[in-house]
């Protein structure tokens, strides 16, 4: 629908032909970057490295709930961080499930880390979130001070959302396993974690060398995705799809929409009621209002809202924004479009989401997280 909306607002009037072509323009980059991300994230699949993951999870947690919603976290957040959001979603949830099902445990503990952390632990690094690479491009920092900034915000967060779901899910995780079967550890799959050490290596060394980083994604995904096609596992057409295509031009699309209703009135409307400043406070309110917004009408046009009115104030407004449509859309469906491909996933895997369940998860763990995430911003900003 967003393709249509595009063409239909330019038709109309609503955005010139010009602010749409600039738009475009403005997204290409990040657009680009995505994709590459998207095909290094595949082909890591394709490697082994998920299943690896899930076996090496399985056997460090030995049939215990805790320790297995411990290993969760950590393997979520590494690769939503590493990997991006998607790859949380599409290909560590349903290895969860197949090691919570191995081990023995209750899956729903492990299976909610996933989606809250594919938002959650997405502040790290511009490359987590496609929210992170359109504030990334509108912030002015570097990749190395856009991690360092976000550092302390992301292990606060993530803490908190560990101590939330301990309480919420106490009785799913003092459930008793049977004891798990006992099997060898898989063969690491070198070829693919070397390149993707290589890559964030990558996105460092551009960036201190005024380089767009999306050279350094795009020599990884080349990297696996010419290792599989030439091993016969994949071929032209794996790739684009790996790509997402129709997802990239949807985000396109999604850009000309929103400039069109900033343009029209929403920009001075928000105007009015978005604090100024980058004080604590400020902070605060950008932070909440951009939950809010995301939870309202998701958090990509929410992010493509705000960043130009914060954007003038400093990167500091810009990443309290982040802050906000990261941790934000954790508190309903809607909110990310994270949420609503997990949701679809753990359907598939016949197992049940319930809305009031979801939601009371998502008022304990939002705020929670949201409020000393920003103080831990506000502070990274002043020592840093």
């Amino acid at each position: 629908m967003a393709v249509p909306a595009a063409a239909l607002a330019v038709a109309t009037g609503a955005i010139s032909l010009d602010h749409a072509r600039a738009e475009a323009e403005r997204l290409g980059p990040v657009v680009g970057f995505l994709a590459a991300v998207l095909v290094l994230a595949h082909f890591c699949d394709v490697e082994g490295l998920f299943q690896a993951c899930g076996a090496w999870t399985a056997r460090w947690a030995g049939g215990r709930p805790v320790r297995l919603l411990t290993a969760v976290f950590a393997l979520a957040s590494a690769i939503t961080a590493v990997l991006s959001l998607d790859a949380t979603i599409v290909l560590l949830t349903p290895v969860v499930f197949a090691t919570a099902a191995r081990t023995g445990v209750r899956p729903k503990p492990h299976v909610y880390a996933c989606t809250h952390l594919s938002n959650t632990a997405s502040l790290l690094l511009p490359v987590s979130n496609l929210t992170n690479l359109l504030a990334f491009a509108a912030s002015g920092l570097s990749f190395t001070r856009f991690a360092a900034l976000m550092a302390l915000p992301w292990l606060v967060a993530i803490g908190a959302e560990y101590v939330v779901f301990r309480r919420f899910f106490a009785r799913d995780l003092a459930a008793a396993a049977p004891a798990p079967a006992s099997g060898e550890a898989p063969e690491p799959p070198l070829f693919a974690l070397v390149t993707v050490v290589c890559t964030l290596a990558g996105f460092v060394v551009t960036s201190t060398f005024g380089v767009d980083p999306v050279w350094a994604a795009l020599a990884g995904a080349l990297v696996l995705a010419g290792r599989a096609m030439a091993r016969g596992k994949a071929g032209v057409a794996t790739v684009v799809r790996a790509a997402a295509p129709a997802f990239l031009a949807f985000v396109l699309a999604l850009g000309v929409v929103v400039r069109a209703v900033v343009d029209n009135g929403l920009a001075d409307a928000l105007g009015h009621v978005l604090p100024a400043g980058t004080g604590l406070p400020a902070l605060l309110g950008i932070a909440a209002l951009a939950a809010v917004l995301a939870n309202l009408i998701n958090n990509l046009p929410a992010v493509l809202v705000l960043l130009p009115l914060t954007a003038p104030a400093g990167p500091g407004a810009v990443l309290a924004v982040l802050l906000g449509v990261n941790i934000g859309p954790n508190l309903t469906y809607a909110g990310s479009l994270a949420t609503l491909l997990w949701r679809r996933i753990v359907h598939q895997h016949e197992h049940g989401v319930d809305l009031r369940e979801f939601t009371r998860l998502g008022l304990l763990a939002v705020p929670s997280a949201l409020v000393p995430a920003v103080v831990a911003l506000w502070g990274a900003l002043r020592i840093l």
